[in-house]
C-alpha cells in the first residue's frame, strides 16, 4: 500500500490582478502541518475509490465521510493520474481530507494527494508539478502545488499577462506558476485557523466568473502597493523571523486584495469573515489576520508564547460575529507532501 499525506495551506492573496501590468496574479501563501489529506492506493486493473475515514483530532478536519462529492471527485482524480502514469488503475482509499471550498486548498492536495498516491503505488513518479494542469489545479495560483512539493512560505511568479482569456482555458492548457521565493517559517510562528460555519467559498465555474469579472475591472494602483509590501515587508519580515511583521503585512495584503473583489463577494472580505477579521485585529495576540482565498476560513499569525490567546481570541470573534465554527491553532509544514510505500 501507498500513502500521500500533505496539509492544508493559507492563501493570502495576489500581487496583481489588473491587465494594465506584465504579470498577472503572482500568490502569495503558505503550507500548514493540519489538518491533513490523507490517500491511500494499492495497484489494481481498474480504478475504485472508498471513504474510509481516520479519527480526526482537530475540529476543522472534517471527515471525508461528511461530504459525498469527495467521492466524485477523486474517483476523476484517479481516473486522470491513471492516464496520466500510463497504469491500468488502483485501489484508492481516502482517510482524512480537508473541508471542501473552505479556503484551505483542498481540491489542489485532494488532487495531488490522489496522484501521488496511485503513482506510489506503481512505483512511478508522481510529476504533480507537471500533471497539476491536467488535474484541473494550478491554473491561477500556484502556492497548492509548490506547498506540496516543500511547504513553507511560497511567493510563486504568476503568469504573463498576454496569456488572459475570458474563457477557462481547457484543463491542461496551462503550467503551474513557478516559485519566485520560497522561506522556510520560523518554528515558533503558529497559525489561528477559524472557521464560521458559513457557505463554501467561490469555486467551479463561479470562481472562473469571479476571478474574470475582479481582473476586467481591476484598479492597476492596488497591484502597485501591495508590490511594494511584498518587497518591503513580507520578505524580510519571514527571511528576519519578525512574526508581528509580518502578520500586519500579509493582513494589509489581504484587505487590498478584498477591494478587487468587493463587487463579487459583498464587501472586503465575505460575510461574515469582516467580522470575524475585525474582532481578532484587536487582539494583541493575533498579529494580522485576514480571509484564505475564498473563506469562509480566517486566519491569524501569532506565535507560540501567544496561541493560547489567539485561540481565545479566536472563540471570542465567532461569538461577536454571532456565528458558531471551530477554531484550532496549528503549525506550519516544515516540508512537503509525505509519501510513502
Amino acid at each position: 500500500m501507498a500513502r500521500a499525506s500533505t496539509g492544508a495551506r493559507i492563501h493570502f492573496g495576489f500581487c496583481n490582478l489588473s491587465l494594465s501590468h506584465e504579470r498577472l496574479y503572482g500568490a502569495l501563501g503558505l503550507g500548514l502541518a493540519e489538518p491533513r489529506v490523507v490517500v491511500d492506493a494499492d495497484p489494481a486493473e481498474t480504478v475504485t475509490v472508498d471513504i474510509d475515514s481516520e479519527p480526526a483530532d482537530l475540529p476543522i478536519a472534517d471527515s471525508p465521510t461528511a461530504d459525498p462529492a469527495i467521492h466524485t471527485d477523486v474517483r476523476e482524480y484517479a481516473t486522470t493520474a491513471a492516464d496520466l502514469l500510463g497504469v491500468d488503475g488502483a485501489s484508492v482509499t481516502v482517510r482524512r481530507t480537508l473541508p471542501r471550498h473552505a479556503g484551505l486548498g483542498s481540491g489542489t492536495q485532494l488532487a495531488a494527494a490522489t496522484l501521488a498516491a496511485v503513482a506510489a503505488a506503481h512505483g512511478k513518479e508522481p510529476q504533480v508539478r507537471k500533471h497539476a494542469p491536467a488535474l484541473g489545479r494550478g491554473g491561477r495560483s500556484g502556492v497548492g502545488v509548490a506547498t506540496f512539493e516543500a511547504g513553507g512560505f511560497v511567493l510563486d511568479a504568476g503568469h504573463p499577462t498576454a496569456r488572459f482569456t475570458t474563457d477557462r482555458p481547457a484543463d491542461g492548457e496551462w503550467t503551474v506558476p513557478p516559485v519566485a521565493a520560497r522561506h522556510a517559517v520560523p518554528d515558533d510562528w503558529r497559525f489561528l485557523l477559524v472557521r464560521p460555519d458559513a457557505d463554501p467559498g467561490r469555486n467551479g465555474d463561479a470562481e472562473d466568473d469571479a476571478m474574470r469579472t475582479a481582473v476586467e475591472r481591476a484598479e492597476p494602483g492596488l497591484a502597485d502597493r501591495i508590490g511594494g509590501i511584498v518587497t518591503r515587508r513580507v520578505l524580510p519580515a519571514i527571511a528576519t523571523g519578525n512574526a508581528e511583521r509580518f502578520g500586519a503585512a500579509v493582513a494589509e495584503i489581504g484587505r487590498l486584495n478584498g477591494a478587487w473583489y468587493a463587487d463579487e463577494q459583498g464587501g472586503v472580505y465575505r460575510p461574515p469573515v469582516g467580522d470575524v477579521v475585525a474582532s481578532l485585529s484587536a487582539s494583541a495576540a493575533v498579529f494580522g489576520a485576514g480571509q484564505s482565498s475564498w473563506g469562509p476560513t480566517v486566519y491569524g499569525v501569532t506565535d507560540a508564547a501567544n496561541a493560547g490567546a489567539a485561540a481565545t481570541a479566536g472563540e471570542r470573534a465567532l461569538d461577536e460575529a454571532g456565528v458558531n465554527g471551530s477554531v484550532s491553532v496549528v503549525e506550519a509544514a516544515d516540508g512537503g507532501a509525505r509519501v510513502t510505500e
